[in-house]
């Protein structure tokens, strides 16, 4: 292989497994100056802020028991259907791919488009960078989509047991999984020529004695078969839809949740609409500093939006960005004194895994069909799982492996009054002892002794999967609400303790999200919202 094809592998690789799981950092972003664009007042009862599993989640609910809801997104919407061409190819990324103030180095190499509000932002800290979603779904739109719930052991190891796993088990993670549609890839599918490398991963997880089973993933596979007869050009089974699935079938938040949502005519969608800062006003309701952009990220309104409730759902890092700022700042004072802490990376791993003996195969049908999961020992649970890479000419003896397990190592918001802004700190040998002693032993194990791994976390530390930071117990109560601040929630990734005990976070992070539904529409509307 020549060191430019090796060189497009590994960027375009890293694309697609970044997608699994998520230069100088930019500050938050300043508002225009008075007088130069209008500025508008709004009253409201609820508003969410993000439109990924924690606000769609709680946009529906809310809604369903009578609660009239507005839910704003900095993104934009992408609507999908058989050969649509709505989201960026993982093989030709362009101006879609970034939001419009992302570092350009999003994978460990710059890429520099024109602005937009694109998909993703890369948010440099210390010793880490967090891959954060926008547009209506929020992460859902560019996960693959592994939908794993953990066992009843790992779970009480690592979530408070006031949670109440068995509740969870019979109610609330079956609900996601309906709303979801999860599905296993077909055997048929499975099978077929492009699904080579999956196949491959298979006999290589068994030969090394490790579990092995299929993941459930929010997918209508009979889109991906489809696409095997030649009815649509491919999406899922060439690896090309990493950054989003063009021909529709994946069942992301934009057309489950939020689509329910808004079929109730009491949730109304904002796009473009990002918010700046969130204050306590004097009266006791919660308000939203808005910045309304178009899609050069360019300011065309300012908006001041009041509302008895606020849920924050902007996802790990920016719910917390936003929290510990207004801390800072004297806009919400009291704020607990945990806030900003117990942040962690769900200790992920991206590996380029090469074989000259394997074939893999061009191209490598996705996005995910089989994982090991190692859960026996509930304090060092971790997860392999195979990625397709985004199509080539020949087949590269390449594929992507993924890991990701459970962590003591914490990192922690500070405010840089220079900046405006909240800058994560991460330790520099965090994550190492499951990532040493077990997360890579285990992708070794699979990749065997003629194949060669390169740890692209080695390279570029990063992270797709960004949990705590207004973590339950420390600064919310297990249903999101903020200690000592009547009607504000916190409705995301902030909410975990710093990890989704061995399992990505999407199917956790919506199930924790349902049960805290229940008990506020039981116990808050009326009072606090």
């Amino acid at each position: 292989m020549t060191a430019f094809s090796r060189r497009s592998l590994l960027g375009g690789a890293a694309a697609a497994a970044g997608a699994l799981a998520l230069g100088a950092r930019s500050a938050a972003p300043a508002a225009a100056a008075p007088g130069t664009v209008p500025l508008t007042r709004e009253e409201h009862r609820v508003v969410v802020i993000g439109s990924g599993f924690g606000g769609g989640v709680s946009a529906l609910r809310l809604a369903r028991a009578g609660v009239p809801v507005t839910v704003l997104e900095r993104g934009l919407r992408w609507p999908t259907g058989p050969n649509a061409e709505t989201f960026p190819r993982a093989s030709a990324p362009d101006k879609r791919l970034l939001w419009h103030r992302s570092s350009p180095n999003l994978f460990g190499r710059p890429m520099l488009f024109e602005p937009y509000t694109g998909l993703v932002e890369a948010v440099p800290g210390v010793n880490m960078t967090a891959l954060c979603a926008a547009g209506v779904g929020g992460g859902s739109l560019v996960y693959q989509g592994m939908s794993l719930q953990p066992t009843r052991e790992v779970f009480d190891t690592h979530f408070p047991q006031e949670l109440d796993w068995a509740l969870m088990d019979r109610v609330h993670y079956p609900r996601v999984a309906a709303m979801l549609g999860l599905a296993e890839a077909p055997d048929e599918l499975v099978a077929s020529e492009n699904y080579r490398a999956a196949r491959v991963f298979a006999e290589r997880v068994r030969r090394a004695g490790m579990p092995l089973s299929k993941i459930p993933m929010p997918i209508d596979w009979d889109f991906a078969l489809a696409e095997l007869r030649g009815e649509m050009k491919p999406s899922y089974t060439n690896g090309d839809g990493a950054m989003g699935v063009n021909n529709g079938g994946k069942h992301s938040v934009d057309v489950t949740y939020i689509a329910a949502a808004e079929a109730t005519g009491l949730v109304r969608v904002q796009t473009l609409h990002e918010v700046t800062d969130v204050e306590r006003a004097p009266d006791g309701r919660w308000v939203a500093h808005v910045l309304r952009l178009d899609t050069t990220g360019a300011v065309v309104e300012n908006k001041i939006l009041t509302a008895d409730a606020l849920i924050m759902a902007a996802g790990s890092l920016n719910t917390t960005r936003l929290l510990v700022r207004a801390g800072a700042k004297g806009l919400i004072p009291g704020l607990p004194d945990g806030l900003g802490q117990g942040w962690g990376t769900n200790a992920d791993r991206i590996y380029v895994w090469t074989d000259p003996d394997a074939e893999f195969g061009a191209p490598q049908g996705g996005p995910v069909v089989y994982g090991s999961k190692n859960w026996d020992d509930p304090r060092s649970a971790h997860t392999v799982i195979q990625a397709s890479i985004p199509p080539l000419s020949i087949d590269p003896r390449s594929t992507m492996m993924v890991g990701y397990g459970v962590s003591d190592s914490r990192g922690a918001f500070a405010y840089d009054s220079a900046r405006d802004d909240a800058i994560l700190h991460w330790p520099a040998d965090g994550d190492s002892d499951i990532q040493n002693n077990h997360i890579d032993p285990a992708v070794r194990r699979i990749a065997g002794p003629d194949g060669m791994l390169i740890d692209t976390n080695a390279l570029f530390p990063s992270t797709w999967h960004p949990l705590g930071g207004a973590s339950m117990g420390a600064v919310c109560d297990l249903d999101g609400r903020v200690h000592d601040q009547p009607g504000l929630y916190v409705l995301d990734g902030a909410l975990l303790p710093g990890n989704a005990a061995a399992c990505n976070p999407s199917m956790t992070i919506a199930a924790v999200a349902e049960r805290a539904l229940d008990n506020i529409v039981a116990r808050d509307i009326g009072t606090l919202i």
